[in-house]
């Protein structure tokens, strides 16, 4: 999937920050992709963007429509469904990362081909996929994994692609899931694949590529998690990873959603993805650890990320509250 960009950003009528995350994720690592945002009365998060309309936002030069916020059930309201209509018959594109499709409304699709414009449902959207063949192919990479689900493996991999990029290396983040993809502009939803064709998907968004390119892949889910491990697997095997950064929260008790289950202990976590990573790479490596710490003080912080650090010989960072650049220098002078 390839979403033109720039983007006009949906707020909706939201009043909850993290309801408009797909927004908030879009400006923050990718500011230059939208000229502008729309609100509906009542919304009280603000991008600090431009306030347009379609047609405007058309005029400055967006070619899509981006419903950025995530409600209760993922459906299209009727009053979105009204303002979805506006976007297109303005000529814009519009992709949206909801359960309910925008393919769900005939008349949305009429009006699409209509006005000759794309709708993307993020969730849904694969090219047509072979099952992963294992073959080793040229090119660096670098896959995020994890402890637990919503753990930063994200924002960790776009951190680090800037953090490199900042290096010189040559470093593109890849996308597998919605939010991630619709900040690229390009990926695929790997939780929405086929168990057969999750490593195939891995293999297809992280091609073969110049020796010198780095893919900083964005890992889902985690090896411990039993609702998602699945497509963890498929997308370590997949990925072909060189080095693995495993991310992780500070302190968290159980499993996201299932309190009946204790969280992994981080280094039988290391060892287990190392262990799977090998059937395709022999040669994986740990690059580094990525922590939340939010919820300890910064002496605390910083005392748990050296004994992490000396414990594992790679640098041991929280990327949000003292950034992630040595993972990135470790990544440069470690490289083959």
């Amino acid at each position: 999937m390839q979403i033109p960009q720039p983007y006009l950003l949906f707020l909706g009528d939201v009043s909850d920050p993290l309801a408009a995350k797909t927004a908030r994720g879009i400006h923050a690592w990718r500011p230059q992709a939208s000229v502008g945002q729309m609100s509906l009365s009542g919304c009280t998060v603000s991008l600090g963007l431009p306030e347009l309309t379609p047609s405007e936002a058309k005029q400055k030069g967006a070619q899509t429509f981006v419903l950025g916020i995530a409600n209760a059930g993922g459906y299209i309201p009727e009053d979105w469904k009204e303002i979805v209509i506006e976007a297109i018959r303005c000529g814009l594109n519009v992709a949206s990362g909801l359960h309910q499709k925008l393919t769900d409304f005939p008349e949305l699709v009429e009006l699409a081909e209509q006005y000759q414009v794309k709708l993307f449902d993020v969730r849904y959207h694969q090219p047509k996929l072979s099952v992963g063949s294992g073959l080793p192919r040229s090119g660096k990479r670098v896959l995020t994994v994890g402890t637990d689900c919503a753990v930063g493996k994200m924002y960790t991999s776009l951190a680090l692609e800037s953090a490199m990029q900042n290096l010189d290396m040559n470093a593109q983040f890849r996308a597998t899931g919605q939010t991630g993809l619709l900040i690229a502009g390009e990926g695929i939803p790997i939780d929405a694949v086929v168990s057969d064709f999750i490593s195939g998907a891995a293999e297809w968004v992280s091609p073969e590529n110049d020796a010198h390119h780095w893919d900083i892949i964005e890992g889902q889910g985690s090896l411990f998690h039993p609702s998602y491990a699945g497509v963890s697997l498929g997308l370590l095997h997949g990925s072909q990873p060189d080095w693995l950064v495993m991310c992780h929260e500070m302190g968290r008790p159980h499993t996201r959603h299932l309190p009946h289950h204790p969280l992994v202990e981080i280094n039988d976590c290391v060892y287990l993805n190392l262990y799977n990573a090998r059937l395709t790479n022999p040669n994986v490596k740990l690059a580094g650890i990525s922590v939340n710490t939010s919820g300890y003080s910064e002496e605390e912080a910083k005392e748990y990320l050296a004994n992490l650090s000396e414990e594992f010989q790679v640098p041991a960072v929280d990327s949000v509250r003292f950034g992630i650049d040595s993972i990135a220098v470790f990544l440069k002078e470690n490289a083959a």
